[in-house]
């Protein structure tokens, strides 16, 4: 298996990061693939694949550049650069990466890719860089900005998800949930794969979660001071549907507290909500005071964190604009 060594103070700071580039990587990876993982992903995709196709056909490269650098088992190291520390660089900041690699280091990084050989004759340039770059901010702009306040929101409340978790159950109980060859060993090792790779040692280095909508994840380090492992939010949060409001239940409730009595199909946080419904903090506070007077939701207390979640009553006025 592939594993990292990793000391306390390692783990103890570790954190959750926000990064536009990891969110167009994955949905460059889920355009190129063409398979969804939830409804609301398989809108996405009927919509913008035809468009993505047709870009990829403008240069014979590019399919070469996705397929080798990115859906093989091991990613080309310069189209996933790992983020910052503190994950506040835009989508350009992070970008810029990418376009300063050397392409000799591009084209080595393909070769690796590819498990070893020469290259395809059409990646044996020097612009590499500057297409991958192009490509991506093409699927950024294209693609994941219309839609980007939302996905940051679901994003957001995801690592609120996670931290809540992590301060309930430790890092043990946060990291298993993560991806699905993800585990916590104990004696300082996180598997992060069931691959047969060595061990690496980065105690002292700066650990980084990195959560994406699509369903997919990698790994990724910038040594010795950072490695990061992107990962899925979890379903319910990455799926749209499950916020959908009836139409019926909308107009007797508010569009905004119907969303809030949906969203709740499982425990939420205030700031979760606020997270995913981009309502103001007093607002949803308001909304679920009237839902609790209502008896429609009740409330209860995980460690520092104060959850609510539907009442019997809350759940057959779902249920029944569902029905």
């Amino acid at each position: 298996m592939g594993w990292w060594l990793v000391n306390a103070d390692t783990l103890a700071g570790g954190r959750f990061v926000v990064s536009p580039l990891a969110e167009v990587t994955a949905s460059l990876k889920t355009l190129e693939r063409g398979s969804a993982a939830h409804p609301g992903e398989r809108v996405w995709l009927d919509t913008y694949r035809p468009a993505y196709r047709a870009r990829l056909a403008a240069d014979p490269a590019a399919p070469l550049l996705v397929r080798i650098g990115l859906c093989r088992s091991w990613n080309a190291d310069f189209l996933t650069p790992t983020p910052a520390g503190d994950g506040g660089q835009s989508f350009e900041e992070e970008l810029a990466w990418i376009r300063r690699t050397p392409p000799a280091a591009a084209r080595a990084d393909l070769a690796f890719s590819l498990g070893g050989g020469p290259l395809p004759a059409e990646l044996e340039r020097d612009d590499l860089p500057r297409l991958a770059a192009a490509l991506l901010e093409w699927v950024w702009t294209e693609t994941v900005l219309p839609e980007w306040p939302r996905r940051r929101r679901v994003i957001e409340a995801d690592i609120v998800a996670r931290t809540e978790q992590l301060g309930r159950g430790g890092w043990a109980a946060a990291l298993d949930t993560l991806r699905p060859e993800m585990r916590w060993l104990g004696e300082g090792r996180l598997q992060i794969n069931a691959r047969d790779h060595p061990p690496r040692e980065i105690s002292g280095a700066q650990l980084l979660f990195v959560p994406v909508t699509p369903r997919t994840g990698w790994v990724s380090w910038d040594e010795p001071h950072r490695y990061a492992a992107v990962y899925p939010c979890a379903g319910a949060l990455a799926e749209p549907a499950a916020a959908q409001v009836p139409e019926a239940l909308g107009a007797l409730l508010g569009p905004v507290r119907a969303t809030v009595l949906v969203l709740l199909d499982t425990p939420k946080s205030t700031t979760q909500l606020v997270a995913l419904t981009g309502q103001a903090l007093g607002s949803v506070g308001r909304h679920l005071k009237i839902l609790l007077d209502a008896r429609l939701i009740h409330r209860r207390r995980a460690g520092r964190s104060v959850l609510y979640y539907r009442t019997d009553a809350g759940e057959a006025l779902v249920g029944a604009q569902r029905e």
